[in-house]
């Protein structure tokens, strides 16, 4: 498998990845950028997402109307993306309109317009945008939730940046972040698909040849963050339901327990089977919606149950909740309910190996966070070798009285949880 994958590193830092998928006539191509809301300075809170934004709106050659013409031509699977760590622009295509789909791609991340009138109207949408998490009480909660257990830290401020950053993000402003960190050096192209690894090299060294080269990028120094355990009690009497996050902190993505972290999740809350949706979901009908999962940062980690219900069922749900994280450390997970954990794991991993979007992406994370290719029978062969021992080791370190932190949105007069409910 791993002869399929083939890596070029340029002179100027710009790293090209492709894995060839034989049988396919399609392939995915995107281009990945090293940066995300947690590069950004305060003042410029929300950039990385803006440029995401403002790019579709025009370079200096295409209109936003031709790249919108053009996009739906080669097959308008065109996707941007913005994360605390990352921010990406992929398009899947036929194999012969790869060329046409680079290009497109690389005039659009290298090359933007950035006109001045353009960039007014992306703010008005983008503060659309923040309008509708607001109006969103899951999406809403977990904003107010990150700001306070990653307070004073990058990755406690939003992704799209508040209504005042957003506002100042003109021209100039804009146009000297991109060029400052868009360099080749924090660039990651990867295709996979039916591709040919030298005729893609070729396609990047022609688009990037007039970018600066590796010296000319300032480093970022990112401070690891340290998390609080806050309890939030936010009340929106307007709501029907309460929403609940109870949440610890947790391996990051590189941390050598991810495996076991990850079955542990799943055996918890990720899916229909897990212990919080049978409990509390099958057996009582408390809430629709319940889960649990956890998102992996390269330095940190934090795992977190959610779960939407009426007010008057919050105490049951929240109660609930901590007897799981409770027995997940006291008593091992069985044989069988690790196995199931594992069935599941392998199945995501097998079925993604169909998909061209899937392998590209896998790709592109792992050069970004690991620097090196992690193959597929690698992470089956580290998850089968989990133990129940493994799990429960991860579940003392994570779930511990004082790491527990907890976050409650909705019409919740009178509601109060205290430090001594969380001691687990």
């Amino acid at each position: 498998m791993s002869n399929q994958i083939q890596s070029t590193r340029l002179p100027n830092g710009l790293t090209i990845l492709t894995e060839y998928m034989p049988g396919l006539r399609s392939v995915t191509v995107g281009i990945w950028v090293r940066r995300g809301s947690r590069h950004e300075a305060a003042e410029l809170n929300g950039i990385c997402h803006f440029i995401e934004h403002a790019v579709f709106k025009g370079t200096r050659t295409r209109t936003a109307l031709d790249i919108a013409i053009e996009s739906d031509r080669l097959g308008g699977h065109f996707d941007a993306f913005t994360t605390h760590e990352v921010t990406g622009f992929t398009m899947k295509v036929a194999d012969t309109a790869l060329p046409q789909a680079f290009d497109l791609l690389s005039d659009m991340v290298a090359r933007p317009r950035f006109d001045e009138e353009d960039l007014q109207r992306e703010q008005k949408v983008i503060i659309e945008e923040m309008k509708m998490v607001e109006d969103t009480p899951d999406e809403f909660l977990g904003e107010l939730f990150n700001a306070a257990y990653f307070a004073n830290h990058p990755l406690g401020l939003p992704i799209e940046g508040t209504a005042a950053t957003v506002s100042t993000f003109n021209r100039a402003r804009t146009a000297e972040f991109h060029a400052r960190e868009y360099a080749p050096r924090n660039l990651v192209i990867v295709a996979a698909g039916n591709v040919e690894h030298e005729k893609l090299v070729g396609l990047a060294a022609q688009a990037f040849d007039e970018s600066r080269a590796v010296d000319d990028v300032t480093a970022i120094v990112e401070n690891r963050p340290a998390p609080a355990a806050p309890i939030l009690i936010e009340k929106k009497q307007e709501l029907e339901q309460a929403h609940l996050i109870i949440a610890s902190p947790w391996p990051d993505a590189r941390s050598e327990e991810r495996y076991a972290a990850s079955l542990l999740a799943s055996v918890i809350g990720g899916g229909t089977s897990s212990r919080l949706w049978q409990s509390i979901r099958e057996e009582r009908g408390l809430a629709y919606a319940v889960g649990a999962g956890a998102s992996a940062y390269t330095d940190a980690g934090v795992f977190n149950i959610y779960a939407g219900t009426s007010p008057e069922q919050l105490d049951e749900v929240i109660d609930l909740s901590l007897a799981e994280l409770r027995r997940v450390v006291r008593e091992s997970v069985g044989e069988e309910e690790l196995q199931l954990a594992k069935d599941q794991a392998v199945s995501s991993i097998l079925l993604g190996l169909e998909s061209s979007s899937m392998r590209a992406g896998a790709l592109a994370r792992q050069e970004i966070i690991h620097g090196r290719r992690i193959s597929p029978d690698e992470i089956i062969s580290r998850l089968e070798a989990v133990t129940p021992e493994d799990m429960q080791r991860v579940a003392r370190a994570s779930f511990t009285s004082e790491a527990l932190a907890l976050a409650a949105l909705g019409d919740l007069n009178g509601f109060t949880v205290d430090r001594a409910r969380l001691e687990i």
